[in-house]
């Protein structure tokens, strides 16, 4: 089955559309956490609850995927439950975008992926669990996501826990640096490591606000530079011993080294992994995180939605 060849409008749900109509807070989010992050039920139970958080904070959720062929911002329950229960749904980044619609497939998207069809729908925040980045060993692999690419050019900001622990953390936001990307950190001045608080690492600027974040993603915009990240610490109460986590982190790598998994099926293999080490400790984690999330990026999109309209008057 072949879709409308080279077809370049989102599909929006009525919902999204009517909320972008009337000037109300719209949020993309990934679904690769439905075919890849997490196994079933808890992938679908946490997208629907996800959903579920940013409506409470006042924002409309756009969950992005390619349905049959056809790039959608703003899935229905029984799109979101069949996404979670089906079996070999592509994991679309933007390299895929293409083929994915032109083949008229279904396409879970990644951090690069939504970010890619979110700006095309004139959304401009995103919430998600954590970036992509520079995979450990990347020295000699060259196993960098596509997600740094797409911050550095497309204009959404990012809510996320910061990137995933499996990942080398500092070259990852030295490759963020060069590509002049602004790493905020939420309510903290050092950038958390998606299952802990505090990787060791600081941020370019702090915000202690939705309104201080949205100040700063609207300069962005007026600048007409790229994308911002948010990075948001997983509470407290939530967090993984940093020690703890770490050592379960270099077990799992190092027996996907051995096995020879690489590509775009090491980041689910080694949260497969991770959690089957920590007993399911790790994905109890993940899903506090992208709750706490949902949260912020739904408070963040509300107060930017406010600033341009405020600022659209004055013009």
């Amino acid at each position: 089955m072949s879709s409308a060849l080279g077809s370049a409008v989102i599909r929006r749900s009525e919902e999204v559309a009517a909320a972008q109509t009337e000037g109300r807070a719209v949020v993309a989010l990934e679904t690769t956490i439905l075919t890849h992050g997490m196994p079933y039920p808890a992938n679908v139970e946490t997208a629907l609850e996800v959903e579920h958080l940013l409506r409470a904070a006042g924002a409309v959720p756009a969950t992005v995927a390619i349905i049959a062929g056809e790039p959608r911002a703003g899935l229905s329950q029984a799109e979101i439950e069949a996404l979670g229960r089906q079996a070999g749904v592509l994991k679309a980044s933007r390299r895929d975008l293409a083929v994915v619609v032109a083949q008229g497939l279904h396409g879970a998207t990644t951090v690069s992926g939504t970010m890619a069809l979110a700006a095309r729908a004139g959304i401009e925040v995103f919430v998600t669990g954590g970036l992509g980045g520079v995979h450990r060993g990347a020295t000699h692999s060259l196993d960098i996501s596509a997600d740094l690419t797409e911050l550095a050019r497309t204009p959404v900001a990012v809510v996320c826990a910061g990137v995933k622990s499996i990942l080398d953390i500092g070259l990852t936001l030295e490759v963020l640096e060069t590509y002049g990307v602004p790493v905020l950190g939420y309510g903290t001045s050092r950038f958390p490591a998606f299952y802990t608080a505090d990787s060791g690492f600081g941020v370019s600027a702090r915000v202690d606000s939705p309104e201080a974040a949205a100040e700063i993603i609207f300069a962005q915009r007026a600048l007409g530079l790229g994308g911002v990240v948010v990075a948001n610490p997983i509470p407290a109460a939530e967090a993984l011993a940093g020690e703890a986590i770490e050592a379960e982190i270099q077990a799992s790598v190092a027996e996907a080294e051995g096995q020879g998994v690489r590509g775009r099926d090491l980041t689910p293999w080694l949260l497969a992994d991770l959690n089957r080490r920590t007993a399911g400790r790790s994905l109890k984690a993940n899903i506090a995180l992208i709750r706490h999330n949902a949260q912020v990026g739904g408070a963040i999109a509300v107060a930017l939605t406010q600033l341009t309209a405020t600022r659209a008057l004055h013009v």
